[in-house]
């Protein structure tokens, strides 16, 4: 058996999976504001898969990883977090580190031709690129969520227009999801859009993934998108559920190295 973590913004999701990919067990909790409280609730509900026998972990980090500490985590002030000990003092197995969007992009893009990246618009917008079911170097330096755009006489990163969290505090609602008026989603496809063309002109997709929250809605807003991009632009598989099977395919392609 195979564990996936997948430790966003404000959920983490822990994932026990089969050796054929079926998840067996699953626990969701709040990823806490502070890293003390975090670590310490991580370990509490990894104790409750210790009965299991697992080959290998992969664990999926809102940033960068090095030598097993976070560097970089998402949006929070959070440096050199040993997540690693808190996992390896309950299970004895390889454990390996991603970023979320490249193991998102892992699983939405498996078994795709040419190239696909994906993006997830949550909490930030992140993004990763794949090609022949393997992960890119040039993924590690691929921020989409912070490239600067003027939207509303605004000098804005991407993610501060587009992520789920900026339409949340704009139209004043609990999820992004629940934006379904016509105005609302041109003006989400409008938001989406300003990134689109510089993703294309560096990152030179065959095919582009829109995930996230918003991915659950990618069929109403995709419509008021403009059709001559030149890529197929495409609803994820699993929209909230992307990064932790990309987890599973990791552990498993990390193991066959």
């Amino acid at each position: 058996m195979y564990l996936g973590i997948d430790i966003g913004g404000t959920k983490t999701l822990i994932a026990l999976f089969s050796r054929r990919g079926f998840i067996l067990r699953k626990v969701k909790f709040r990823t806490a504001q502070g890293s003390k409280t975090f670590l310490d609730n991580l370990s509490e509900h990894l104790n409750a898969f210790k009965k299991y026998k697992v080959r290998s972990i992969a664990v999926a980090i809102p940033g960068l990883v090095q030598k097993n500490y976070t560097v970089k985590f998402g949006n929070r002030d959070w440096k050199n977090i040993d997540i690693f000990s808190s996992i390896k003092e309950v299970f004895d197995c390889p454990i390996y580190f991603e970023n979320d969007a490249n193991l998102g992009a892992l699983y939405e893009g498996y078994r795709l031709p040419g190239r696909t990246v994906f993006l997830t618009f949550s909490t930030g917008i992140g993004g990763g690129i794949v090609e022949k079911n393997h992960i890119l170097p040039e993924s590690s330096e691929f921020e989409p969520g912070h490239w600067i755009y003027e939207y509303n006489d605004k000098t804005l990163e991407w993610e501060d227009i587009a992520a789920a969290s900026a339409l949340e505090n704009v139209y004043h609602v609990d999820y992004a999801t629940d934006l379904r008026k016509k105005v609302q989603l041109e003006e989400i496809a409008k938001r989406v859009y300003l990134g689109l063309p510089d993703v294309i002109k560096k990152c030179h997709p065959d095919t582009i993934i829109l995930g996230g929250p918003m991915g659950k809605v990618f069929r109403l807003y995709v419509k008021y998108l403009p059709s001559d991009l030149g890529v197929k632009l495409k609803r994820p598989k699993r929209p909230t559920e992307s990064v932790i099977y990309g987890c599973y395919i990791y552990a498993k392609q990390k193991e066959r190295e």
